[in-house]
C-alpha cells in the first residue's frame, strides 16, 4: 500500500450543547440544542487531504465504541486509510462543547482518550506506511515524543515533513529542524519565537526565527489576512480568497493544512500549493462542522479558476 498522504493525530468527537448559561452544580437545565460530530484536528486535516484528491493514511488510537464508528464513517467517506488500532480497555476521545446562546463564547472540556497513549512505538508499527509516502502531517494534540518520532522516520524515509503546531506548545528546536514546512497561526508563532505576529511584516520576522530554529520553511496563517510564507530567500505574502458568505471558522486551519499536503504530495510548488491551501479553507468557511465542511477537489479547482477568470477580466 503507498499513500500519498500519512497523518498522525487525534479523533475526537464532538458533543456541542446551546444553552443560555451553564448549569450550576447539582442543578440541570435545559438546553436550546444539540449537536454531535467528528472532530480533532489530526483527523480534520486527514478528511480534508482525502477530499483534496489525496490517497491518505491516518494513524491514531480509537476505543471500541460508537464514536470510534464515527471516525470510521467520516475517513471512509473522505477515502481516508486507517491506519488506527482500536482498543476496547478504553474509549475514543470526546470534548463537552458548552455554547453560550446569547454570545456565542464557549467552554470546553476534553477527553482524548486512549489517544493520549500514542508512543513512538505506535509510530513503527506503521513504518511502511510513513516510508512509502510523499508527505508526513502531524500536530501537537497527541503526546510530543510521538510527534516527534514520527517526523524523525518521515524525514529519514525521504518524505516532506509538516508539523502544525497546534496547540501552541514548548517545542525544541531538534524537533522543528525535523520538518520540511512549520504552519503555525499568528498565535502559536508568537508562542514559539517569543515575537508578535499582528502584521506580515511581523509574521516575516517570526518565520525569520523558525527558521533559524532549522524549519524548512515557515508558513503563518493569518486569517482573513492570509498567510505569509518564508523559505529562507524571500517572504511572500499570499491574501486570503474569499469563497462567499463566512457561516463558521472552525476547521478553517486543519482545511488549510489538509489542503496544503495534498498540494505538496501531488508535486505543486509551495506558493501554488500555499494558493490550493488557501481555496480549501476558504471554501470551509462557508458551511457549518468541521470535518463536514471539508470541501471537493471539484469545488476547490472551480473556486481557483474563477478567480484566475477575474484576474484576467482586469488586465
Amino acid at each position: 500500500m503507498s499513500l500519498d498522504v500519512v497523518i498522525l493525530g487525534v479523533f475526537v468527537a464532538d458533543t456541542a450543547y446551546r444553552a443560555d448559561r451553564q448549569p450550576k452544580m447539582g442543578e440541570t437545565i435545559l438546553g436550546r440544542s444539540f449537536a454531535l460530530g467528528p472532530g480533532g484536528k489530526g483527523s480534520n486535516q486527514a478528511v480534508a487531504a482525502g477530499m483534496s484528491g489525496a490517497s491518505v493514511g491516518m494513524i491514531t488510537k480509537l476505543g471500541a465504541d460508537p464514536f470510534a464508528d464515527m471516525a470510521m464513517e467520516i475517513w471512509k467517506k473522505a477515502g481516508v486509510t486507517s491506519l488506527a488500532t482500536q482498543h476496547p480497555d478504553s474509549y475514543t476521545g470526546a470534548a463537552y462543547v458548552f455554547i453560550d446562546d446569547a454570545t456565542g463564547n464557549n467552554a470546553i472540556i476534553v477527553c482524548p482518550g486512549v489517544a493520549t497513549t500514542l508512543a513512538p512505538a505506535d509510530i513503527d508499527a506503521q513504518s511502511i506506511a510513513i516510508a512509502g509516502a510523499k508527505v508526513f502531517m502531524t500536530q501537537l494534540e497527541q503526546p510530543l515524543d510521538a510527534a516527534e518520532h514520527g517526523l524523525r522516520c518521515a524525514k529519514e524515509a525521504g518524505a516532506l515533513t509538516i508539523l502544525n503546531p497546534a496547540p501552541a506548545a514548548d517545542i525544541p528546536d531538534a524537533m522543528i529542524a525535523l520538518c520540511d514546512f512549520v504552519t503555525p497561526n499568528e498565535s502559536e508563532a508568537e508562542a514559539i519565537t517569543g515575537l508578535p505576529v499582528t502584521t506580515p511584516e511581523e509574521a516575516t520576522k517570526a518565520a525569520q526565527a523558525l527558521l533559524a530554529k532549522g524549519a524548512g520553511a515557515a508558513i503563518i496563517t493569518l486569517g482573513e489576512n492570509g498567510c505569509l510564507f518564508y523559505d529562507g530567500q524571500s517572504a511572500r505574502h499570499i491574501p486570503a480568497i474569499s469563497a462567499g458568505d463566512v457561516v463558521e471558522t472552525t476547521g478553517a486551519g486543519d482545511a488549510f493544512n489538509g489542503g496544503l499536503a495534498a498540494a505538496l504530495a501531488e508535486g505543486m510548488a509551495p506558493e501554488r500549493a500555499i494558493r490550493f491551501a488557501t481555496a480549501t479553507a476558504a471554501l470551509s468557511v462557508t458551511r457549518p462542522g468541521t470535518a463536514a465542511s471539508m470541501p471537493s477537489r471539484s469545488e476547490i479547482e472551480a473556486l481557483l479558476e474563477s478567480r484566475v477568470r477575474e484576474r484576467r477580466a482586469l488586465l
